[in-house]
């Protein structure tokens, strides 16, 4: 059995489709998503069309939750008050999103699992916990292993923090997908993973970068400079 997650589109429609070109290549038997289908991009509603349309089981992420239930980034940032303009740069987009995605897309993504179980593989979006917070991938294999070990799979995968890594520990392997957009780990490919039975694999799928810009400087979204800024660099930036 081979399966596919890709997450963390973030409503970039031109590195999807570089994705669903490079995944009728390897052909997978299933393919899941990982969450953050929209939000901080140029086609969200397309984005989640398309998702709905191939009939990708999935589970929430965190940015899906903030859409249709804006108390969760209060919630969440009040943890990190130093942040608040951050926050409040992202409610204003997520605000703006709202309405372009309209009540039933939001209520498709209310409906979301927090969790998918395929053996080999458990899937969550950041931790079996929350979809919110997770550990990077340099975290000890000690916190790892506290983390992911209760999903009871040998292959643990998650995403949120948009850098992929393979990390074996005990019984347990974990796996970040890495993100389709807004990479933060320098390299602007699209990346996702593949599992081939147990054994992962991080797939890296370049897409035409400037074809996005050109999207966002005309989508009409709040602060799309911003998340140009991140789309060149693969960078976390700063609004």
């Amino acid at each position: 059995m081979r399966i596919a997650v890709v997450s963390d589109i973030h409503g970039n429609l031109t590195a999807f489709e570089a994705v669903l070109a490079d995944l009728r290549e390897t052909a997978p038997d299933l393919i899941f998503h990982g969450g953050d289908l929209s939000h901080a991009g140029a086609s969200s509603v397309e984005v989640v069309d398309r998702v709905r349309d191939l009939g990708w089981p999935g589970v929430l992420g965190n940015t899906d939750e903030l859409l249709f239930r804006p108390e969760s980034l209060t919630e969440f940032g009040s943890r990190l008050p130093q942040l608040k303009s951050l926050w409040d740069v992202i409610e204003e987009m997520a605000a703006a999103e709202r309405e372009m995605l309209g009540e039933e897309r939001l209520a498709w993504l209310r409906g979301l699992p927090f969790q998918q179980v395929r053996s080999p593989m458990a899937l969550v979006h950041a931790s079996p916990e929350s979809c919110w917070r997770s550990p990077m991938p340099e975290a000890s294999d000690a916190d790892l292993e506290k983390v992911y070990s209760p999903l009871g799979q040998p292959v643990a995968v998650y995403a949120h923090v948009h850098r992929s890594c393979i990390r074996a520990i005990a019984s347990t392997t974990v796996v970040n997908t890495g993100s389709v957009s807004l990479s933060h780990d320098g390299d602007r490919r699209a990346s996702y993973l593949l599992l081939d039975d147990s054994t992962p694999a991080i797939r890296r799928v370049e897409y035409d970068v400037d074809r996005e810009l050109k999207a966002l400087a005309n989508c009409g979204l709040p602060h799309a400079d911003w998340i140009a800024r991140i789309l060149e660099t693969a960078q976390p930036q700063m609004p």
